[in-house]
């Protein structure tokens, strides 16, 4: 079966049953359905935009040159979210974290009587997962933006 494309999308031969890493069972019909790309990795369509991954800052998250990211902006970033953000006029892919790169929240002092704000403000750190490149924390001198936060990541495997 080959891929069948109308004006909404394109439509891909899909086994339902799923592929298993170990013996498949030779009795069972492999394709039984189709698969509508977009309606599978598009949650929010007015909201979603795709990028092509440069560089190796994300290679420990197994995120890879020339990758092609799914991309939301209609989510809010969370703690440990992978998210494409603006930072001082260039594009970065990176871990959203709103603790130290220690781990250790940052908390207000306070004055007698005065009970604790449990964050100063919310500090904002984006974090690489590669170890040649250093957490960036941002700061209220860095013109940032979160894009959007990465929804599916869509590899490459085969080479020819």
């Amino acid at each position: 079966m080959a891929a069948e494309e109308d004006k909404k999308g394109t439509f891909a031969p899909m086994m339902e049953s799923g592929v298993h890493a170990g013996f498949p069972s030779p009795a069972q019909d492999y394709i039984n359905s189709f698969i509508d790309l977009n309606k599978e990795l598009v949650r929010h369509p007015a909201a979603t935009f795709f990028a092509r991954v440069v560089g190796d800052s994300m290679v420990d998250a197994d995120v890879n040159d020339g990758d092609v990211l799914v991309v939301d902006k209609s989510i809010e970033p969370k703690e440990g979210d992978m998210a494409v953000c603006f930072i001082d006029g260039e594009f970065a892919l990176k871990y959203i974290s709103f603790k130290n790169p220690s781990g250790v929240q940052s908390v207000k002092a306070s004055k007698p009587g005065v009970s604790y704000d449990i964050l100063r403000r919310q500090r904002i750190w984006l974090l690489p997962a590669n170890e040649k490149y250093p957490p960036i924390e941002v700061t209220d001198s860095n013109d940032f933006t979160v894009w959007g936060v990465v929804t599916y990541v869509i590899k490459k495997v085969c080479t020819r």
